[in-house]
């Protein structure tokens, strides 16, 4: 009688990867550029800005001083 040969091990097909292993790279490079352009489009308007004129002086100049150009 001929002795069976011993099984040493059985090879078998991984189980598939679930659809969050397989897509998590998609779904965060979605989320970043949703985030990228809201805060690109969004971010002028924390520090509005005004176009009203400067005051060419503050203060007028005081004449008790005596520092008139005209001496």
């Amino acid at each position: 009688m001929a002795k069976a040969p011993a099984v040493i091990g059985v090879l078998t097909e991984p189980a598939p990867p679930t659809w969050w292993k397989a897509n998590r790279h998609k779904v965060f490079l979605i989320l970043g550029l949703i985030c990228g352009f809201y805060i690109g489009t969004h971010s002028s308007d924390a520090t509005p800005k005004t176009d009203q004129p400067r005051p060419a002086h503050t203060a007028p100049a005081d004449p008790s001083t005596g520092s008139s150009p005209s001496r």
